[in-house]
């Protein structure tokens, strides 16, 4: 990583915790529409254990131990993932729900071949570079078990934002203090080499309102 890429991800860090303190749940307790749709696809799937990469506070890993799946809760952001857990607790979910506090610039700390799914809402399109993204994608094939899905979501380069803002080049452009990789399609093609590219589906979210894609892939059994 250069020394660029190693400030705008740790001032990302810092943004994330300030935000987190600031604005407890400030995502709600709704789940996102694209952990509704994980939900059905890792249930007809016959998936029990979920991986949430990106997890925040944990509307959607909450949402998905109601919904019966055993959950661990990743994120760089230590005050996201307390908010969590003391959530978890409230809604008697603690026995559903772990939590591991992690840069998904490092390895996943999940032995091979160890889960049957996995979601992440938004994180591949933050400030990692093409690189990064790539290396965690095959992480997250590392960690599935042969058949297991992917669900994951990004904004593309179809999003009002895209351009505008500080860029810090791959495509990475920051606009009111948070980073955003966005995603060209041919990304999306790359990162599903030697998965099944299941389904990439476009879909609006907010008041802006952001572009994104929701991509469905799977490992080969």
């Amino acid at each position: 990583m250069s020394d660029d890429a190693r400030r705008l991800a740790e001032a990302q860090r810092r943004h994330w915790q300030s935000t987190y303190t600031a604005h407890p749940g400030m995502y709600g307790e709704d789940p996102s529409a694209p952990a509704a749709h994980a939900a059905r696809v890792f249930r007809t799937a016959g998936a029990v254990d979920v991986l949430e990469m990106g997890a925040g506070h944990g509307r959607d890993a909450l949402y998905f131990a109601r919904e019966g799946f055993n959950v661990r809760a990743a994120d760089f952001s230590p005050v996201g993932l307390d908010q969590l857990r003391r959530a978890a607790r409230a809604q008697g979910l603690d026995g559903r729900v772990t939590t591991t506090v992690h840069d998904v610039r490092e390895p996943l700390p999940l032995p091979d071949a160890s889960v049957e799914a996995v979601f992440a809402h938004m994180l591949l399109c933050m400030a990692l570079s093409t690189e990064e993204i790539h290396a965690l994608v095959g992480e997250v094939g590392r960690v599935l078990k042969p058949g297991g899905t992917f669900v994951y979501t990004v904004r593309h380069t179809g999003d009002a934002h895209y351009g505008s803002g500080t860029a810090h080049g791959d495509d990475i452009y920051e606009h009111g203090g948070f980073a955003v990789h966005f995603f060209p399609r041919h990304l999306v093609d790359s990162l599903a080499d030697g998965w099944t590219l299941d389904e990439v589906h476009a879909f609006e979210e907010g008041d802006l309102p952001r572009r994104l894609w929701r991509i469905t892939q799977s490992l080969p059994r």
